[in-house]
């Protein structure tokens, strides 16, 4: 017996299953990966109400500044990234923001900095799944603009370009890094190739823009550095306001 259906489980299936429709969600979705970092951002948006809980991941809805938005810890890596993002793009959210964490490539680029991914070297497992080699990952220009010009205005470290993204986070060694640092890659994570590539193929304008917590040049650890938790602070205040501006306000 050969399998019945063409796709055992679809993103359609997955937002159906958590009962989420179009009208339930914002134009726009601010995506942190961790649920401490959803908490913070839950609580800067007004009358939130839960969309769903489905295994660890939780959406809720409301309004910032009278726009709607939703909100979802997406997951920190490629894989629960993949489920999250298909639910969002099925749920027809117009916009994503994720907001997460990186490596740097570049010791000019520190502990504490901001860094807006401009285009993707696609180093995870999920998306050959969906694309070819050929296909470019890439942000929406207008989101990766409007998030960079928004932490410029705050007097801001912040930086953009090509970043990375790995499965491999104990596997990221010199020849390795080295090779990645000659395609052009400044940052690593382990979460922006899928969103933005599972993003592009439903036609969903998607940005990334994170918080770095190390550098992978220098061997800095920065994951308990003050600057690192102001920076995760800032993701937030940057994504709001950019929201604000992509709606003219």
């Amino acid at each position: 017996m050969q399998m019945i259906k063409d796709v055992h489980l679809t993103g359609k299936d997955l937002t159906e299953m958590v009962q989420l429709r179009p009208q339930d969600v914002g134009k726009y979705a601010i995506v942190p990966g961790p649920k401490d970092r959803l908490e913070f951002l839950v609580k800067k948006i007004e009358n939130p109400v839960r969309n769903f809980s489905f295994m660890e991941y939780t959406m809720f809805t409301g309004t910032y500044q009278g726009i709607k938005i939703s909100a979802i810890n997406g997951g920190r890596f490629s894989t629960d990234t993949s489920i999250t993002t298909e639910v969002m793009c099925n749920a027809k959210i117009a916009n994503i923001i994720r907001i997460g964490t990186a490596g740097s490539l570049d010791e000019n680029i520190k502990v504490g900095d901001l860094f807006v991914v401009d285009e993707v070297i696609r180093g995870d497992g999920v998306t050959p799944y969906y694309v070819d080699k050929n296909f470019k990952t890439v942000a929406d220009k207008k989101i990766a603009d409007t998030l960079y010009e928004v932490g410029k205005g705050l007097g801001l470290n912040i930086h953009r370009g090509k970043a990375w993204t790995t499965d491999a986070l104990l596997r990221e060694t010199r020849e390795i890094v080295e090779a990645k640092r000659k395609e052009g890659a400044q940052a690593v994570d382990m979460v922006s190739s899928t969103l933005l590539t599972i993003a592009q193929t439903y036609n969903i304008k998607a940005g990334s823009i994170l918080a770095v917590s190390d550098n992978v040049i220098t061997g800095e650890m920065g994951f308990m550095n003050p600057l690192y938790y102001m920076a995760e602070s800032n993701l937030v205040a940057i994504a709001l306001e950019t929201v604000k501006k992509l709606e003219g306000k």
